[in-house]
């Protein structure tokens, strides 16, 4: 099967193309991109930087990948996008490649959903089977894990990460990590209000698991009590080894009560330049 180029678009020549794209017109493609089969641009679409893309990702008029961060650090490192499969990009998605920080690398795995007008900055993770909705906005070294929903015009923070199998809510700000399998709702002040038990049941999570989940949630969230005490009460009640679910969850509130401002991933940014293994185990 060979490419579909319109003649309107502008493909640097040293491109790699894999065999079966479909490029729309009026798209510019960089000297450092590759692009994976059957992949689309329907039009107006800008690929530059050094962006490797796998295979069958749509991008829809004017989205822009690989662009330089909007970092006032940033004076043309040799930084990067990197994307998987089966990823949709709706119109004016923009995805910044890194900064010279952390590994220099915009990371974006598979079969995520990314809305009209979405931003992903420098040094930002979004994994897996993830949607990111209308207008979300995600401040560099953001992190998104597998099946998060963020709803329309939500703004994550520098730093924070949203755990998986969460949900934010429409114009929610997330200044905090949001942990795995929690709903987080506000605008002045956001807060963890329940269990996304939509999202666990989607994903087949056991009626039991989520009875744990729940039990957890009050715990911490409701009665507010500290997370030595709640995986005390566990181990006080429970026979047999916690659902990995939940053991999730704790240590994700874990990692973020020994991080700064609530974000685990908040020490990254005063870590030493040259420790680049601390860094990447943050």
């Amino acid at each position: 099967m060979t490419n579909r180029i319109s003649p309107l678009s502008d493909v640097h020549p040293q491109a790699q193309l894999a065999d079966d794209v479909d490029i729309g017109p009026f798209c510019v493609i960089g000297p450092h991109v590759t692009l994976g089969s059957g992949s689309k641009l329907h039009s107006h679409v800008t690929l530059v930087g050094h962006t490797t893309i796998g295979q069958r990702n749509q991008f829809w008029p004017g989205c822009v990948i690989g662009a330089e961060p909007q970092d006032i650090s940033y004076f043309g490192a040799s930084t990067e996008v990197t994307i998987g499969d089966g990823n949709t990009f709706r119109e004016g998605v923009t995805v910044n490649r890194g900064a010279d920080k952390e590994d220099g690398i915009t990371r974006i795995g598979s079969n995520n959903f990314l809305m009209a007008n979405a931003h992903v900055a420098h040094n930002c993770c979004v994994q897996n089977n993830a949607i990111l909705c209308n207008g979300v906005l995600l401040g560099g070294h953001s992190h998104v894990q597998d099946y998060a929903i963020i709803s329309g015009n939500s703004v994550v923070h520098h730093f924070a990460t949203v755990g998986t199998l969460a949900f934010v809510s429409g114009g929610c700000r997330v200044p905090q990590d949001v942990p795995p399998f929690m709903l987080s709702a506000g605008s002045d002040n956001p807060e963890i209000v329940t269990v996304n038990l939509i999202g666990l049941r989607r994903r087949g999570i056991p009626e039991t698991t989520i009875h744990v989940i729940r039990q957890a949630f009050r715990m911490l969230y409701r009665e507010h009590r500290r997370l030595n005490e709640v995986r005390q009460v566990f181990a006080d009640h429970n026979s047999g080894p916690l659902p990995k679910e939940v053991q999730t969850l704790l240590d994700f509130v874990d990692a973020s009560g020994r991080g700064k401002n609530g974000r685990a991933r908040e020490i990254i940014r005063t870590a030493p330049a040259t420790d680049e293994s601390q860094r990447r185990a943050a």
